[in-house]
C-alpha cells in the first residue's frame, strides 16, 4: 500500500515538472514532507533524486522540440557546481532556517511569475 501511495504522490510532482518545465522539486519537497512524512532535510535531498528521472521523461516527450544542447551543457556544468555548494549548505543549516529560506524563495519565485 505504501508503494502505491508513493506512486500516487509522484503524479502531481511529475505533472508540474512536465507541464512547467520545472517546479517538480518544489512540489516534491512539499509532498514528501506533508503526505509521506519525510523529515525536512531528507525531503530536500530526496526531491533532488526524484527530479533526474522526471526531467529525462519530460525531455523524451519534448524530443521533437528544438533543444539547445550547448546551453544545456554549460548550464549543467554551472548547475552541478551550484548543486555541490547547495548540498554542503543544506547539511549545515538548521531545520527552522531551512523552512524560512525555502518559503522566502518560493514567495519570490511566485511573485516573479505573476509580475
Amino acid at each position: 500500500m505504501k508503494k502505491m501511495k508513493n506512486i500516487l504522490m509522484g503524479i502531481p510532482i511529475g505533472f508540474v515538472n512536465g507541464f512547467f518545465g520545472s517546479g517538480g522539486g518544489v512540489v516534491a519537497v512539499y509532498v514528501l514532507k506533508k503526505f509521506l512524512e519525510v523529515e525536512d532535510k531528507k525531503a530536500h535531498a530526496t526531491a533532488l533524486s526524484i527530479i533526474l528521472p522526471l526531467s529525462c521523461a519530460s525531455l523524451f516527450m519534448y524530443r521533437n522540440s528544438p533543444v539547445n544542447f550547448t546551453v544545456v551543457l554549460y548550464c549543467s556544468i554551472g548547475g552541478a557546481l551550484g548543486s555541490i555548494i547547495g548540498a554542503k549548505f543544506l547539511r549545515r543549516i538548521p531545520k527552522f532556517k531551512l523552512q524560512i529560506l525555502f518559503g522566502v524563495v518560493m514567495m519570490i519565485s511566485g511573485l516573479r511569475m505573476i509580475l
